[in-house]
C-alpha cells in the first residue's frame, strides 16, 4: 500500500520554476531545463484580495496554473470543508466559491495560500471573506454580505485570476 501512495505521489509531482539543471547535467537533462516551462499539474490557489471601487466591491482570486472551472453560488451559510464547522463570518447573506480541481498546497503538503483565512471586512457590501476548504481537489471560499448580493463574475489572464464584482450603489459622485 505504501508504495502506491509513493507510485502515485511520484505521478503528481511538477518541477518547481526555480528548478534548474546543475551544470555538469547531460544533454538530455539540459534539454528537458530548456523546454518551456508547463503549468502545475493542478491549478494552485495562491492568493486571495478584495478591493472597494465607487460602485461595486471586487474579490480576486489568483491561481497559479490554468483556471479550473470555478462555480459561485448563493448558499444560507457558510461551512468549512472537511469539518462541516460553521465559518464565524457576521451576515445574513453568503455566497460560496468552489474552484476545482484545485489545491490551495504544493505536492508536499505545504500552504501555497498566502491570502486572508478568515477575515473581516467594512466596504459597502463585502463584509467578510474566508478560506473555508482546501479539500478533496476543491478550494473554496465564502463571502459574508448583510444585504443580499448582486454579482458578476469573470476571468482573467495572464496572470490567471477569478474576479467576483458585488453591484452597489455609486459612491465617487
Amino acid at each position: 500500500m505504501a508504495a502506491g501512495i509513493l507510485l502515485t505521489a511520484a505521478v503528481g509531482t511538477t518541477i518547481p520554476a526555480s528548478a534548474s539543471a546543475p551544470a555538469s547535467a547531460s544533454a538530455s537533462t539540459s534539454a528537458q531545463a530548456e523546454a518551456p516551462r508547463q503549468a502545475p499539474a493542478i491549478a494552485l490557489v495562491v492568493n486571495a484580495r478584495w478591493g472597494g471601487h465607487c460602485s461595486f466591491d471586487r474579490i480576486v482570486i489568483d491561481v497559479r496554473g490554468t483556471m479550473p472551472p470555478v462555480t459561485v453560488k448563493p448558499v444560507r451559510e457558510l461551512r468549512y470543508d472537511g469539518t462541516g464547522a460553521k465559518v464565524p463570518l457576521a451576515g445574513k447573506h453568503f455566497l460560496e466559491i468552489k474552484l476545482s480541481p484545485a489545491a490551495a498546497h504544493n505536492d508536499a503538503g505545504r500552504s501555497v495560500y498566502r491570502g486572508p483565512k478568515l477575515l473581516n471586512v467594512h466596504l459597502p457590501k463585502l463584509k467578510g471573506l474566508a478560506l473555508t476548504g482546501d479539500f478533496e481537489g476543491t478550494v473554496s471560499f465564502g463571502a459574508a454580505f448583510h444585504t443580499k448580493p448582486t454579482y458578476k463574475t469573470f476571468k482573467l489572464h495572464s496572470p490567471e485570476r477569478f474576479v467576483v464584482d458585488i453591484s452597489h450603489p455609486n459612491r465617487c459622485r
